[in-house]
């Protein structure tokens, strides 16, 4: 049975004003945020202050030892994501965890089995999933309206090439890690969640020696191929076309779509609602649906969603870490956390 979950936030930055924000237009019998965490208590104060959130913690450990804390949502930079996960699920906090959810596959194999073992919903936060219209083409793929599907065209690109969290190397940088999370689930979500038998890919790296730009193909068994392409170059289209042997559909603003052209051509569009304070991102109020796909999952006992598995996390940084081992990019961490 659903019940109300409490959450904490952990990192006060953007993503979090956002996902906070987004929880507000969620009734506050199935969701209330009762905790804030940074690394300056100046920071969760602020970010407290402004999401009317009761308690305010400097430090992480404070936030994971606190017993009115069901879930935590980790807002950090991606490579504090391994450490913070890890020290809220040895708290017994269950948690929902920004993408990437590691830098790499070894990483992200590690808190999988932890939270197994600890017995603790875990899922990594990609929201996309949860919007009604990746629901809607899930269904009609799965009705056979589209045929076998055979081919995937996703491209995502902004110029964010002065952007710190994409530029360094010490944030975990790179469009593979930032852009190609998304670009990568969506084509396995197009092939149900099929591996792919082939990767080849070829990027830009920056002085940093971090991806700025990627091309990638990946070969599915009997014949399917996803091209995707990531950049922090320039601005592209942000669409993902979904190509089966009857019929196609594309999603725009791939990563959080409003906006779907459907078989025949017509575009279809949806909405969010209102929230209390402006977002810092596109759509960001969707990041509701997966907040409440949690709740769903902690009241019905389930430890992780059927609509981002365990497995499928493992799948994206298998691939990500061979798109990233193909271009050049390497982390301190790959040593650290070897296959």
């Amino acid at each position: 049975m659903a019940r109300l979950l409490r959450w904490g936030i952990a990192s006060a930055g953007k993503i979090s004003h956002d996902f906070a924000n987004a929880v507000g237009t969620l009734p506050a019998t199935d969701h209330q945020i009762v905790a804030v965490a940074a690394r300056k208590q100046q920071d969760a104060e602020k970010f407290a202050s402004n999401h009317g959130i009761g308690t305010a913690h400097e430090g992480y450990e404070a936030l994971a030892k606190n017993p009115n804390v069901d879930v935590v949502y980790i807002g950090a930079v991606n490579n504090a994501h391994y450490e913070l996960v890890l020290l809220m699920l040895d708290h017994g906090k269950h948690v929902l965890c920004e993408k990437p959810l590691c830098l790499n596959e070894g990483q992200s194999k590690r808190l999988v089995q932890r939270a197994a073992e600890r017995k603790l919903f875990l899922m990594e936060a990609i929201w996309s999933r949860f919007f009604p219209h990746y629901r809607h083409v899930r269904e009609r793929i799965d009705r056979g309206e589209l045929g076998e599907i055979r081919e995937v065209a996703v491209e995502f690109g902004f110029v964010l090439s002065d952007v710190d969290r994409l530029r360094l190397k010490s944030l975990g940088g790179g469009t593979v890690l930032d852009l190609g999370v998304y670009t990568i689930q969506v084509c396995l979500w197009a092939f149900g969640g099929k591996a792919p038998d082939k990767v080849v890919a070829s990027g830009v790296l920056n002085d940093e020696g971090v991806d700025l730009e990627v091309t990638a193909e990946l070969h599915f068994p009997g014949g399917g191929i996803a091209r995707m392409t990531t950049s922090a170059l320039r601005q592209l289209k942000n669409t993902a076309t979904v190509r089966g042997s009857k019929a196609s559909m594309t999603l725009l603003d791939f990563w959080c779509p409003l906006k779907l052209t459907d078989t025949d051509g017509t575009v279809l569009d949806d909405n969010l609602p209102a929230a209390r304070h402006p977002f810092n991102f596109q759509n960001s109020c969707g990041l509701r649906y997966e907040a409440e796909e949690v709740r769903q999952c902690i009241g019905a006992g389930r430890l992780q969603s059927t609509s981002v598995t365990h497995a499928e996390s493992l799948l994206i940084a298998h691939i990500q870490d061979e798109i990233r081992k193909q271009v050049g990019v390497v982390f301190p961490e790959d040593a650290q956390f070897a296959q």
